[in-house]
């Protein structure tokens, strides 16, 4: 399957985004904090993304464009590890990963601690489906 990360796949949506505030589980996982929702979403894909880099943490705009694209890179190279399982039981989620240090990680760090993540979250999910 090709790495592509198409605009179906990006959380969008504000009502999603709002029931996912106030409704989604949650965890940590240094140096992120990721909340999730199992919804049913009307993509092909089986998780739609959010990537949120605080304002109060990187006051430049530059440095919070530079980490959303390394954080994007290593969803997009490493996501197929969430979407299989997804897509083998039917389901769907919601997620925003929010990046939760002052320091400017290098992408390798970056996506070992992604891979990381997902290997969480799939056992999170695991877990509430049954």
């Amino acid at each position: 399957m090709r790495e592509t990360f198409h605009k179906s796949e990006r959380l969008c949506s504000r009502s999603r985004i709002s029931q996912l505030f106030r409704a989604g589980r949650g965890f940590n996982s240094h140096p992120f904090r990721v909340k999730w929702l199992s919804v049913p979403i009307s993509t092909q894909f089986p998780a739609q993304v959010m990537i949120s880099v605080p304002k109060s943490l990187f006051p430049k705009s530059s440095d919070r464009n530079l980490l959303k694209r390394r954080i994007r890179e290593a969803y997009r190279r490493h996501k197929q590890g969430l979407y299989d399982p997804l897509a083998a039981k039917g389901q769907q989620i919601i997620l925003i990963i929010t990046y939760n240090t002052r320091e400017t990680l290098p992408y390798e760090e970056i996506r070992r601690k992604i891979i990381v993540l997902l290997q969480r979250l799939n056992e999170a999910v695991e877990k509430t489906s049954g």
